[in-house]
């Protein structure tokens, strides 16, 4: 079908770069109706200060086929989440699809420090926002995303639960907060199965996001010019990867069957048969492990 998700209604909280616009763009081009929140509109930029807003998503939503919405959020504002969401129940009385991918912490931790020596504010910023977000969101949406049955939630966080399982990432603070959604979609799996929704945490591989990209001093268009800074970087997936990984997830009617499970864009691209932008079907979580973490030169043959 070419457009899977005609009739169907996506919130994807925290769209204003990155994965979040990456799969908001992609629901649309699947069809949907995607209502974009984030802190950063055309007249007001977060604490990140980019230039990115949901504005900017909302149009690349439609372009790609759908309806793009924006409506400007603070997901740590119980009240404006509400508001939100009625206004998604307002407008279309119904809630297909929840991505919770608020994230907003690359400027709070610090990489391999501990606890007792990490900014303890930064840290537990850091936790409000990859953490209290999404109970919040999904506190407010579930209610309307429960009215219809084949609901989905997909829970956005850094790694696998096998790997990070077994891994230290980072820092305390990013370590307990990504680790904390993994956890956050079994807990959903287990309350929204037996009410006939699905709930899975979703991982993408290593991104090139827009920050990413700035911190390697390319674009899109020559981003492996940055492989002589850092060779494995050579396994890295668009945005628009995870962003297809969800439309296929929400177009799936056998979807239920990841209930309460930790993925991968690219165990997903194995599943469903998608690629990235480039035709290329990178499996960033096998290679880190296979190769990266073992030691051996960058080398993704096999792996994308």
């Amino acid at each position: 079908m070419t457009h899977p998700l005609k009739g169907k209604v996506a919130l994807v909280a925290g769209a204003t770069r990155g994965a979040g616009r990456g799969i908001a763009v992609e629901l649309g081009a699947a069809g949907a109706t995607v209502y974009v929140t984030g802190r950063t509109t055309r007249a007001r930029r977060s604490e990140y200060d980019r230039p990115e807003t949901i504005e900017e998503t909302a149009d690349l939503v439609t372009e790609a086929g759908g309806h793009g919405i924006a409506v400007p959020a603070d997901h740590l504002d119980p009240a404006q989440v509400r508001a939100v969401v009625e206004r998604v129940a307002t407008e279309q009385d119904r809630l297909d699809v929840l991505v919770n991918d608020i994230w907003g912490g690359e400027h709070l931790f610090e990489w391999e420090t501990p606890l007792w020596e990490h900014d303890l504010d930064n840290g537990l910023r850091l936790l409000r926002l990859a953490v209290e977000t999404h109970a919040i969101t999904s506190h407010h949406a579930l209610p309307l995303l429960l009215r219809h049955p084949g609901g989905l939630v997909v829970e956005m966080t850094d790694g696998t639960a096998e790997y990070n399982r077994d891994r230290y990432r980072n820092s305390f603070f990013y370590d307990l907060a990504k680790t904390s959604v993994l956890r956050m979609a079994f807990a959903l799996g287990h309350e929204l199965g037996p009410r006939g929704a699905t709930a899975v945490a979703l991982t993408p591989g290593w991104m090139r996001s827009e920050l990413m990209l700035d911190h390697f001093g390319v674009g899109e268009d020559n981003w492996r010019d940055a492989l002589d800074q850092v060779p494995h970087f050579a396994i890295s997936e668009t945005p628009r990867y995870v962003g297809r990984a969800v439309a296929a997830l929400a177009a799936d009617p056998d979807v239920a069957r990841f209930n309460g499970q930790s993925l991968s864009s690219g165990g997903l691209a194995r599943e469903y048969g998608f690629t990235d932008l480039d035709g290329s079907r990178p499996d960033a979580w096998r290679y880190l492990v296979e190769v990266q973490d073992a030691g051996k030169p960058a080398d993704t043959t096999g792996y994308r």
